[in-house]
């Protein structure tokens, strides 16, 4: 093995953090698939309790695929990003159909949900695939140990990490290899203030020597957040149940079972929309505005406009994807969104 490789092997030896998808090689492909697709976007020290608890519902492949989306999306509930638990099902459904999983990077690829990096992980930890996975933690260190000048996510900074992780790897083919990568990525070279002094690849790292590690990769152009302005019914019975309804699969926070939900168009009161979603829906009740809450979802920044009132016990019928329902209850899938909606109508309650 090449110096750098044997040096990054060593520090992983002691310095991993005991996680419970690291198991022996090679892994059940199904937990690589669990693990990898929760830590998109979601810190490691969030993903562990939740992924235990999505194990014990869904403990193998064929138990997620004969799952309904409710009972994933349930399951999936305090994660976000709730299209990775309708992909993750996707992927467990197509599997399940072929009767095996597919064994190469390229095979796996096909699957609904599978990105190149999910892709290469599953192929790499569960099936020893020379194909290295590239996250954003190895990216950032290849970025830095080759001084490339490329932004965050291009294709060029992509490229120039893969070759460098497939030469590291033909020195050192195990696929510890990449976990210790990634490892370092998370604990040492940190997007910001990076511990080089700790780092096994200080030596030949080209951003130390030049004295600007914090410079590479250069940052992505951002994509520009959208400013919106919804408003919410948060109805009430006697009974203490509040109206939901699941939102259409294509909008944001599809799936998820929320108080009724509307976007304002153009220069619309708020009461005014309010009023019109409570008569459509074929409720009737006296509406009180709570304080307007702040949220926000992927690419979107969130004003809603909450209006709440007390239904008659008469108005009990439910159309298809709306129901009364305890919002709070276990094995519905929601949105924090929700606890906010409710906290806001507690406030006008304590009035």
């Amino acid at each position: 093995m090449s110096e750098p490789a044997t040096l990054l092997l060593q520090w992983f030896s002691t310095q991993q953090r005991p996680l419970p998808w690291r198991t022996p090689f090679p892994r059940d492909p199904y937990l690589v698939l669990l693990s990898e697709v929760m830590l998109q976007q979601t810190q490691v020290e969030r993903v562990v309790p939740l992924y235990l608890r999505f194990l014990e519902k869904f403990p193998d492949l064929l138990t997620l695929a004969r799952a309904s989306e409710d009972e994933v999306l349930a399951a999936w509930s305090g994660l976000g990003y709730y299209r990775r638990a309708r992909a993750l099902r996707a992927a467990a459904e197509a599997i399940a159909a072929a009767g095996a999983w597919p064994s190469s990077c390229d095979q796996l690829r096909q699957l609904p949900g599978f990105g190149p990096y999910t892709a290469a992980a599953v192929a790499a930890f569960s099936f020893a695939s020379d194909d290295p996975p590239v996250d954003g933690n190895v990216a950032r260190i290849a970025a830095r140990v080759l001084a490339l000048d490329a932004p965050r996510g291009s294709v060029q900074l992509a490229r120039g990490a893969e070759q460098w992780v497939r030469h590291l790897h033909r020195t050192a083919p195990t696929p510890q290899l990449f976990e210790a990568l990634m490892e370092l990525g998370a604990q040492v070279c940190r997007p910001a203030s990076p511990l080089c002094h700790q780092c096994p690849l200080a030596a030949g790292c080209g951003a130390r020597a030049a004295g600007a590690p914090g410079r590479y990769p250069a940052p992505r152009p951002r994509r520009p957040r959208l400013a919106q302005q919804w408003v919410a019914l948060w109805l009430t019975r006697p009974d203490g149940r509040v109206l939901l309804r699941q939102r259409p699969p294509h909008q944001p926070l599809g799936g998820l079972w929320l108080p009724p939900l509307v976007e304002l168009a153009g220069d619309q009161h708020p009461a005014t929309a309010a009023l019109q979603l409570l008569h459509g829906l074929g409720y009737w009740a006296n509406l009180h505005p709570a304080p307007p809450v702040k949220h926000a979802i992927t690419h979107r920044d969130l004003i809603v406009f909450p209006f709440g009132g007390q239904c008659e016990p008469f108005q009990v019928s439910e159309a298809q994807g709306v129901m009364w329902a305890d919002p709070f209850a276990t094995g519905l899938a929601t949105s924090s969104l929700t606890h906010k909606l409710r906290r806001a109508w507690e406030e006008v309650l304590g009035k």
